[in-house]
């Protein structure tokens, strides 16, 4: 039963719940009047039924002085024929007396109406007598009245002493019954009431539970749908079966959420176009960017920002940016990002905190140029714009015709008007980094230093003795021995050769790295090997240097450049002879390897000092020097530049295998006349190292 009880309350409390505000004050109202009118009602009956009270009460007065004084005279005499003769004629007459009884001064019945002498003496053979109450007062002339309720109604009862000369006899009991008319009126009124009290609230638990099904549900169908199109889900659709304003409702919501979804539809493939558009563009730009919000969070950062900052496979977007980049460059930045976002800075304020340079060691060393930009938002008219390129009319319309509905535009540091107010830039969107790497550029302009140090001392040097001999030669050639003028000269002529060297060196490595097209054609291997022997035997034959040459027997044409690969072999070997000490070899190798007969392969071995292996990822760069590690022997650094430059325009690459100390083995793989004729245009080869060492 408890249990039933709490169902209950708890079915009516949610259903209460349900209810607007408005509702329950409905309902309270309604409670409030149908109170006060069944108060009203209840008491106009309470009223009327302590009136018809008061009227029995003064009808049953008189009738009982009236029968009484009548009846006392014939008491006395102890008449009693006539006593019931006189009352059943009163009785008879009157229809309002329920009873009439007699008792004498003892409280015994001695006759009563409805009931007779012999029944009221042998009714279930009892003496009957009467229960007189308690404040009756037997020598009182006043009678006594009081009700008492059975189930035909309220009856009066009325006590009337009988005394004859002042001598109490007994006394007269007369049962009134009520007004039938009054009760029959405060019934009516009372089941009338009870009847408007009933259906008022039964037409408000009707009301209410017909607002609830029939327009309450609708409403708030109507307010979930309301709320789920405001949140974006334009998917949303009400299906009730109502008719009239309330179904008209419902049609112009389902045919608004329907119009909102196609137009955002096409809104989010537009925009889905657009940022696929600016993505692409974002993600092939050679330059790392990152966008940033005003938290200092990822945003969007492209592919090679993830490269540089060594990003790839984490999820970097949504996390603060300073716990990601590395520890130089997080310590660069801090300052200047929450400056940039408290609004410290404006665009205008000292162009160095937008702007550093920084040189990281992880993932790997490069130097990166970091450019800090903010991206405002505003909306202004007239003369108060601040873009430089989008202004908007009066109507709030811009004029750019790109952008004829924009209503905000997104504004970088170069597109604001200059000598604006700190007030006037607007709101902060964000922060884009951009992050360029500079490392070749910085690695170029150290080459160049390098380069302009090098040619410098190495155009200084031979300048300084031709100048210094010539000097000599022309101030003192009459005093000078024909042997001194000689040796004058032939120094003069070696340093203006070296001079011309390194010239030659400079301008060939310019004209092998610009877009020259070289005619290449068939070439004897044997032919560049014997013309390069022959131009280095006599040098190292006064270095005490074995130069020898191994050439395969029948070995094809190859298709390549002579002149360019006479450079190759005389800048190999020169190296050679350069770095390898008295009584050591230089070899020239040319054979078709078995791994690739298509290919001849030309090999230079030495047995000189060798190559450290962190210089040999470096011997080919320009202005690169070895002999600047080792020892001072002279040389521009180009050499070995010029020699890969040419093995690339023949679509092949040069490779070295060297140990310091045993020494070092340059070669490379040049392609067969006939098999360049047949498959035009030839691919670089991928050569593989088949060499022998040469002290074997």
């Amino acid at each position: 039963m408890v249990a039933l009880l709490k169902n209950i309350k708890g079915a009516i409390a949610h259903w209460w719940s349900e209810f607007t505000l408005q509702t329950r004050l409905m309902a309270a109202a309604t409670l409030a009047v149908s109170l006060i009118m069944s108060s009203l009602t209840f008491w106009a009956v309470n009223t009327i039924q302590l009136d018809a009270r008061l009227h029995d009460t003064r009808f049953g007065q008189d009738l009982g002085l009236l029968l009484a004084s009548n009846v006392t005279p014939l008491v006395a005499e102890n008449n009693l024929t006539e006593v019931a003769r006189f009352s059943q004629r009163f009785y008879n007459s009157t229809s309002n007396i329920r009873y009439l009884l007699y008792a004498d001064r003892d409280g015994r019945l001695f006759f009563g109406l409805p009931f007779w002498d012999s029944e009221v003496q042998t009714s279930l053979s009892i003496e009957r007598r009467i229960q007189l109450p308690e404040n009756y007062i037997t020598s009182s002339q006043i009678p006594l009245v009081r009700q008492h309720k059975t189930p035909d109604g309220e009856v009066t009862d009325v006590f009337v002493p009988l005394i004859d000369d002042n001598k109490y006899l007994g006394v007269l009991a007369i049962g009134i019954n009520p007004n039938p008319t009054v009760v029959t009126s405060s019934n009516l009124t009372r089941d009338v009431t009870l009847a408007v009290f009933v259906s008022i609230w039964s037409m408000v638990i009707l009301g209410g539970v017909f607002n609830a099904l029939a327009i309450t549900q609708p409403i708030k169908e109507l307010l979930a749908g309301v709320k789920s199109i405001a949140a974006g889900n334009f998917k949303q659709r009400i299906d009730l079966p109502l008719s009239g304003e309330l179904g008209e409702l419902i049609c112009s919501f389902n045919d608004m959420a329907e119009r909102l979804e196609n137009y955002d539809e096409q809104n989010i493939e537009e925009l889905t176009a657009e940022k696929a558009k600016l993505e692409t563009l974002v993600s092939t730009i050679a330059d790392g960017a990152i966008l940033l919000d005003t938290d200092l969070n990822i945003i969007l950062v492209n592919p090679n920002a993830r490269r540089m900052f060594d990003w790839d496979g984490e999820s970097v977007v949504g996390k603060n940016v300073l716990r990601y980049v590395p520890p130089p460059l997080q310590v660069k930045l801090t300052r200047p990002l929450y400056e940039i976002v408290q609004g410290k800075f404006s665009p205008s304020d000292g162009a160095s905190i937008y702007e550093f340079r920084i040189t990281l060691t992880e993932p790997v060393k490069r130097t990166v140029r970091i450019l800090l930009t903010t991206v405002l938002s505003h909306r202004a008219t007239g003369e108060n714009a601040l873009c430089l390129d989008c202004l908007h009319d009066a109507n709030d319309t811009c004029v750019v015709p790109e952008r004829p509905l924009a209503q905000e535009c997104v504004l970088y540091e170069h597109h604001i008007k200059p000598n604006l107010e700190n007030a006037k830039i607007g709101n902060l969107k964000g922060i884009a980094i951009t992050v360029q790497d500079i490392t070749r550029e910085v690695e170029l302009n150290e080459a160049k230093s390098q380069f302009i140090s090098n040619v410098s001392h190495e155009l200084r040097t031979p300048l300084f003795n031709i100048k210094g001999f010539i000097e000599t030669l022309y101030e003192y050639g009459e005093e000078l021995s024909d042997v001194e003028r000689r040796d004058f000269l032939e120094t003069a002529n070696h340093e203006t050769d070296r001079l011309t060297r390194l010239v030659n060196d400079v301008l060939d490595l310019s004209r092998l790295e610009s877009s020259r097209t070289y005619h290449l054609d068939a070439v004897y291997v044997g032919q560049l090997i014997e013309q390069t022997l022959r131009t280095y035997q006599l040098n190292a034959k006064d270095k005490g240097i074995e130069l020898r040459q191994e050439i395969e027997a029948d070995l094809p044409k190859i298709w390549g450049h002579y002149d360019l690969l006479l450079q190759v072999l005389t800048n190999l070997v020169g190296n050679s002879l350069k770095f390898t000490e008295s009584q050591g070899k230089v070899m020239i190798r040319a054979y078709c390897p078995q791994s690739n007969k298509k290919v001849v392969r030309i090999e230079v071995a030495d047995t000189g000092i060798g190559i450290d292996t962190e210089d040999q990822a470096t011997i080919f760069d320009r202005f690169y020097r070895v002999e600047n590690r080792v020892h001072t022997l002279e040389g521009t650094g180009l050499g070995l530049s010029i020699v890969r430059n040419i093995i690339d325009k023949h679509n092949s690459c040069v490779q070295l295998v060297s140990e310091v100390g045993v020494g070092t083995t340059f070669w490379f793989d040049l392609a067969l006349y006939e098999e360049a004729i047949e498959s035009e245009p030839v691919s670089p080869l991928e050569p593989v190292y088949g060499g022998s060492p040469i002290n074997s």
